[in-house]
């Protein structure tokens, strides 16, 4: 019986506005104000150019992966040939279950959206409407997913540049701010300390949340199985997040700072609220509710692509059931979309009668899952080149090659792993590493158990990679 196989609909124009949509959510229009208020005006333009940083460097060993290697579930896939299928086992799960974690909160952030303008309907009839939405999204095209996030994204760049543009000119004068108040130009950002106020700590105790705000470029590779043409496409969009990164990122952190002292930041409402509302545009904060709306529509959209193609790329492999493989007519994989939203909304029911408990596992995880598969993406690539080399391939052959290697993945790796054990200097932070810690060495525990011990088979996903070397 021939294999299924997804369809190859994206086009550069899809993969280019959804890695560029992927950067910007509800990391940047809410958390920037708490990471400011913690770390201080330079310490947040720090830890958002590291962040940068090292988003670039990741995907670019990502981009070589999926261009040399073009199938759904990338690092997953990557991870089981390269390190082992047990890592390529706890990684998939671990980055599905943070997903379906975060798509289930998508959900109650859209409804307590929707709350403002509509305060006497509950707000469990708008998390229905939404989850009815996005499943259908999904559950109808990939092109309509694709189609979706590229109008979401569109929405969100011409919001930031917006944000740019217009507190520039409030920072510099050039427009006048409410009240009569003279213009800051960049003095937010070194008085009152502001530049490091509570020394260099804070930038490490937040690194994770302002990495949570990068969270979703890696969807760049796993969309490498359905690109209609994954060597021109991946390397082009690689390439640009650097810029897109400085230019959305770090510009709007700096005149974020330098329009509200760090002391006020992230207390009361979004930095960008506040910075509208300086300036005097009329409904400034309905104009923020739809855009943050829209940029958690749009977290949702794809967190459930990925839980879905996640699945579908690890029942290939065996290692969870091969119901989860199996594609409607319309080449979608439905009963691997349908158990991730059936985890997201068991994410939203735990978040309200086990809040104390379940719950709290399941954030910890969510919040370091994506930082466990970049240290992962990082290390396939190490592995893949030494595999590449020792079987007499040549780099020249490669349609997509990182330049500075080895220290491109060596210095991911590192700076992953040392912003997971940055967790432990924060005690408030220091139960989600001991939770998402023991939640990785389970996984290795029950595959081992579960696939070399008990039936003596370990199942590996080479074959559909060999195609490709």
């Amino acid at each position: 019986m021939e294999k299924q196989q997804l369809k190859r609909v994206l086009k550069t124009r899809h993969l280019s506005m959804i890695s560029m949509g992927g950067v910007i959510g509800t990391g940047l229009f809410l958390g920037s104000g708490l990471t400011i208020n913690s770390a201080g005006a330079g310490g947040a333009i720090v830890a958002y150019l590291i962040g940068g940083i090292m988003t670039y460097l990741v995907m670019l060993c990502l981009g070589e992966l999926a261009v040399a290697m073009p199938v759904t579930g990338s690092f997953q896939a990557y991870a089981t040939k390269y390190i082992g299928p047990s890592t390529g086992f706890m990684v998939g799960i671990a980055y599905w279950m943070s997903w379906a974690t975060t798509v289930g909160l998508e959900f109650t952030a859209a409804g307590l959206l929707m709350k403002r303008w509509f305060p006497d309907m509950p707000t469990w009839i708008w998390c229905l409407f939404f989850i009815v939405l996005l499943f259908g999204i999904n559950a109808l095209t990939t092109k309509g997913f694709a189609e979706t996030e590229y109008y979401f994204a569109g929405i969100k760049i011409v919001a930031i540049i917006l944000f740019i543009i217009i507190g520039g000119c409030a920072v510099l004068g050039i427009i006048s701010l409410k009240g009569g108040q003279t213009a800051p130009f960049f003095t937010n950002l070194y008085n009152d300390g502001g530049w490091f106020p509570k020394g260099f700590t804070p930038i490490l105790i937040t690194m994770i949340s302002v990495l949570y705000g990068f969270q979703g470029t890696e969807l760049l590779g796993v969309t490498a199985g359905e690109s209609e043409n994954p060597e021109r496409d991946i390397p082009k969009a690689t390439k640009n997040i650097i810029f897109r990164v400085l230019l959305f990122y770090v510009t709007s952190i700096i005149i974020v700072s330098a329009l509200v002292p760090w002391r006020k930041a992230g207390l009361v409402e979004s930095p960008f609220v506040m910075m509208f509302d300086k300036v005097g545009i009329p409904y400034a904060a309905d104009i923020m509710n739809f855009v943050i709306l829209t940029a958690v529509l749009s977290v949702g959209n794809s967190g459930l692509y990925l839980c879905s193609r996640m699945f579908f790329a690890m029942s290939e492999s065996g290692q969870v059931p091969k119901a989860f493989g199996k594609l409607s007519k319309r080449q979608i994989p439905m009963n691997a979309l349908l158990v991730s939203l059936a985890f997201a909304l068991l994410s939203l029911l735990t978040s309200v009668i086990a809040a104390n408990t379940l719950f709290v596992v399941l954030l910890a995880i969510s919040g370091i899952g994506t930082t466990i598969a970049w240290a992962v993406i990082a290390l396939s690539h190490i592995n893949f080149r030494r595999a590449y080399i020792k079987n007499g391939g040549k780099l020249e052959d490669l349609a997509f090659r990182v330049k500075w290697y080895p220290f491109v993945p060596i210095a991911s790796f590192i700076m992953c792993v040392g912003i997971i054990l940055s967790l432990v200097l924060d005690s408030s932070q220091r139960a989600s590493f001991y939770w998402a810690t023991g939640f990785v060495v389970s996984c290795y525990v029950y595959y081992l158990v579960r696939f070399k011990w008990v039936n003596n088979v370990i199942p590996i996903q080479a074959t559909k990679i060999e195609e490709h070397l």
